[in-house]
């Protein structure tokens, strides 16, 4: 299955009370690893700005008076988001949010059976610290240097490695400079070392690890 990391930026704390999404941002992966496909919406919110969203996320009302309204972007969405894994900080935000906008043009609420909350996560990993984004990107020395006003795309990638700290899932790295070629060739004389046969019994033991393994952390 593939996942989704989903933040929003909006005019204030909770729709109930008038606010409204001024932005959207989703990046999809596959096993945690970006497929390059992005869902990323500024949107027109019909109302004011107050000066203390402005101060977090820095959209002013008139930046946002020729963007998209919500009713706009809603299905295509939707679409992006459709049966994947959604991965979201702090997720009773986002989602109050999300469903007060799909609820206010006739739309489904979204499917929370699909959502892993990562402040969750992170309070039942870390219990008793902060587990804002920032502390835990300080937490796994995680680059914060682009976030000086909040961003939901940048937040949604600083998202996604912090997660992948989080179930310590490791991403390949490969050094493909040409001067570290004789560090990445492996040698002829390494490859004709004896290969012994695995039995059986151990491939039906790897099979059992990486079943438990991918439940336990993924699902």
């Amino acid at each position: 299955m593939h996942e989704v990391f989903l933040d929003t930026e909006t005019t204030g704390l909770s729709y109930r009370d008038g606010h409204k999404i001024v932005e959207i941002a989703c990046i999809e992966t596959l096993d945690l690893i970006p497929t390059g496909n992005i869902f990323h919406k500024l949107i027109n919110p019909k109302r004011s700005i107050p000066e203390e969203a402005f101060k977090v996320h820095g959209f002013s009302e008139e930046f946002l008076r020729d963007k998209v309204t919500f009713d706009k972007i809603a299905d295509e969405f939707l679409d992006f988001i459709k049966e994947k894994k959604i991965i979201i900080h702090n997720a009773s935000f986002d989602l109050g949010f999300l469903d007060g906008e799909l609820n206010s043009i006739k739309k489904e609420k979204m499917n929370k059976k699909l959502v892993i909350d990562s402040l969750e996560v992170a309070r039942n990993k870390f219990p008793g610290v902060s587990n804002s984004l920032d502390a835990l990107c300080r937490k796994f020395n995680i680059d914060l240097s682009r976030r000086d006003k909040h961003n939901a795309l940048l937040d949604c990638e600083l998202l996604r490695e912090v997660y992948i700290n989080m179930l310590d899932v490791r991403e390949p790295k490969f050094n493909l400079s040409i001067n570290s070629l004789d560090q990445n060739i492996i040698s002829t004389k390494e490859y004709n070392k004896k290969i012994l046969p695995i039995s059986e019994k151990e491939i039906k033991k790897h099979k059992e690890f990486k079943k438990n393994e991918l439940k336990k952390n993924f699902y």
